[in-house]
């Protein structure tokens, strides 16, 4: 609740003020103080009557005021502390008046003021608007200063430090298009109606902590190149942060002093793509981030159309309303740990960087009406939790947010993050160890992009049958991530399908048309060899260029493919050739077709041997060795076996047959067994209206 000082605290300090009057304003003109090294006009505990009843008076002391800042060869500054001012405070009548075109800028600006005068100046929004501004050379102090009437320091050029912390302004506020060239301080101030703050170029830290905005707070296309410190404020109204800039080109840095506490940030594809961070530089600062942590938003917050090229800390906010990030660009990773929702947070068509995403550990959504929306398939790649241990509930509400947007490839994506962090538990158990990883730190002590792990000893030791069904969901799981994505991928599990179906028809080719030299070669001809390698080729390339194209790390999947497809058959393959052939029936292939029929069937219940029934046996004929497209024979049967579909009902002969090829056939039948519920489970989890019918009942 926002909350500013009552009257009977107003009525105590006024009691302790002193009216200003014009001689004791005189006085103070003539004598400043030093403050911090700098003159100082003192108008500190005072009551300032600048009402228009008391017109006299305050056309006196603006004028006053500004001829003597004006006369000053050296910056003068200003210290309201701890008064009182009743009536409307005008920066443009006191401070320094200067043209910004067509004419030479002030004389008593030194060559220094003048250049960042005219830097600044070409960030104004309307600069051919704004023939003249109000310079301040000097610090300007209103700590704990009471303004009854309206503030208006529009176009006004700071070029020393400002202090406003703990003033209250009961009524509205402007302070749009002023240049803070100096660190600016709001903290604990409270703005009692609307604050207009739109246009403005902070160059360094401008602090709001704990300021409290019960009006309209606008800061609609300013630009923070400091470090924007807005950590507990409180939002009663709109917050428009719209077309804002938070940070500069140069906004990371490292502190050398501690190089050997820090290390080099790496972030590899697969981590990113997995919602899983690296940890990040130690000792880290963030020239420009935006720390909005513990900030209470009871009304909308707009920040569409923004640029944040640091971090942003938003840990433990409160959104009561709606929160809108489109179109927004953020370079580097945004905090929202611990953040509570109520209603929606749009990031429509926002821009993540390479180095971005959003930290969501121990979000929470307090309301039916709470959701994250994003663009169909890239919202949920830069989701991420360090950690699943505290995070299971955050995951499990992503997944059914975006399942509700039948947003099918974000929900898997989660999915996908979860099921990499579980792997990651199940491996710190297998080690003995499970791998925590602390939560960010505060911004402004030291920004961490994302939380170092520390190694904890795992609190016991599992049992040898633990440690099995450990080892072997870890293997399980593994196989799922690396094959399919766990079940979030088809044209992954379509890649591996591809490659196993090319490579065992290569296999079945081999063993068919090439069987001895000696004494009688039986071997393929010249025209069908190069059709049958051209044609693996192919059919593998497009298997791997699928797999290079949706698995977060490609080699791991075909070395996972290898192991499952590789030694079985080539030990097989090296027995068969080792041993030689010399059976009868060598002339004939070991495969048979039904002949009765040619058409595309569904083959899930059949088994790779023929049937016993003669009158069944009498439909399964030899496949032709001379035709010149026997080769796709082999294609069809390694079609059947995996996918338990093909064109044409391909079998094993039973007469003279190898039992090392009935293997080798078997083999890949069994295979196919757990492709086929690879694949159709992966079917059920990623097409739209069978996934919603499935995982939303």
């Amino acid at each position: 609740m926002l909350v500013l000082p009552t009257s009977a605290h107003a009525a105590t300090a006024a009691t302790e003020r002193s009216p200003l009057t014009l001689e004791l304003l005189q006085e103070r003109l003539k004598s400043p103080i030093q403050s911090e090294g700098v003159r100082i006009i003192d108008l500190r505990q005072l009551i300032i009557n600048l009402r228009s009843e008391n017109a006299e008076f305050r056309d006196q002391f603006y004028q006053l005021l500004q001829t003597q800042l004006n006369r000053s060869e050296t910056p003068l500054g200003i210290d309201f502390s701890h008064s009182l001012i009743e009536g409307e405070l005008i920066g443009s009548k006191f401070g320094l008046r200067t043209p910004l075109h067509g004419e030479a800028l002030s004389p008593l600006l030194t060559p220094d003021e003048q250049q960042q005068l005219l830097r600044d100046s070409r960030q104004l929004s309307q600069p051919m608007l704004i023939p003249t501004v109000t310079v301040f050379r000097g610090a300007i102090k209103l700590v704990q200063t009471r303004v009854l009437g309206t503030v208006n320091f529009a176009n006004t050029f700071f070029l020393n430090r400002v202090e406003v912390n703990k003033a209250v302004f009961t009524q509205d506020s402007d302070w749009s298009e002023t240049r803070w060239t100096r660190s600016v301080d709001f903290a604990d101030a409270a703005f009692g109606r609307d604050a207009n703050f739109s246009g403005s170029l902070f160059s360094t830290k401008a602090t709001f902590a704990k300021a409290q905005f019960r009006g309209v707070a606008n800061f609609q296309g300013s630009t923070f190149e400091g470090n924007a410190i807005f950590s507990h404020a409180q939002f009663a109204q709109l917050a428009n942060f719209t077309r804002s800039v938070f940070g500069s080109a140069n906004s990371f840095a490292v502190d050398d002093s501690t190089s050997d506490e820090h290390s080099s940030q790496t972030r590899s594809a697969e981590s990113s793509s997995a919602g899983l961070r690296p940890a990040s530089l130690t000792r880290s600062h963030f020239q420009g981030f935006a720390d909005f942590s513990h900030t209470n938003w009871r009304d909308r917050a707009l920040f569409s159309k923004s640029r944040f090229l640091a971090p942003v800390c938003l840990t433990e906010a409160s959104f009561e309303k709606s929160v809108a990030f489109r179109e927004t660009q953020f370079n580097q990773w945004v905090n929202l740990r611990a953040v509570s929702l109520l209603e929606q947070v749009d990031f429509s068509n926002a821009r993540f960087l390479e180095d971005a995403y959003l930290n969501v550990a121990s979000l929470t959504f307090d309301s039916d009406q709470a959701k994250i929306i994003g663009d169909t398939g890239r919202i949920g790649r830069v989701l991420s939790v360090p950690i699943l241990q505290g995070n299971e509930d955050v995951l499990r509400n992503l997944v059914r947010n975006f399942r509700s947007l039948q947003q099918i490839a974000d929900a898997n994506q989660l999915e996908y993050t979860t099921q990499r962090l579980r792997l990651r538990q199940l491996g710190g158990r297998l080690l003995g160890k499970d791998s925590q990883e602390k939560e960010p730190e505060d911004p402004s002590i030291n920004l961490t992009a994302s939380p170092r792990p520390t190694v904890i000893p795992f609190s016991s030791t599992p049992s040898p049958l633990g440690w099995v069904l450990d080892a072997l969901s870890w293997l399980g799981l593994s196989l799922l991530l690396l094959l399919s994505r766990y079940g979030t991928s088809f044209w992954l599990v379509f890649g591996v399908g591809l490659v196993a179906i090319a490579y065992f028809g290569l296999l079945f080719w081999l063993v068919d048309r090439f069987r001895r030299r000696h004494p009688q070669p039986i071997v393929p001809t010249v025209f069908e060899t190069p059709w049958m390698f051209g044609s693996y080729g192919v059919l593998t390339f497009a298997g791997v260029t699928a797999i290079f194209r949706t698995s977060d790390r490609p080699w791991l999947t075909l070395s996972c493919l290898g192991v499952v497809i590789l030694p079985v058959p080539m030990m097989l393959l090296w027995q068969l050739y080792q041993q030689g052939r010399y059976h009868d029936l060598m002339e004939v292939s070991y495969f048979v077709e039904d002949g009765s029929l040619r058409q595309l069937r569904l083959l899930i219940g059949r088994l790779p041997v023929m049937p016993r029934f003669e009158m069944f046996r009498d439909r399964y004929m030899p496949i032709l060795w001379d035709c010149r497209w026997n080769w796709l024979n082999y294609y069809d049967f390694s079609l059947n076996n995996l996918l338990k579909l093909g064109f044409n009902d391909i079998r094993l002969r039973d007469k003279h047959l190898p039992g090392i090829i009935s293997s080798l056939v078997w083999y890949q039948w069994s295979l196919g067994i757990l492709y086929i519920a690879l694949l159709f489970w992966t079917l059920s989890r990623t097409i739209p209206g069978l996934n919603l019918l499935i995982y939303l009942k």
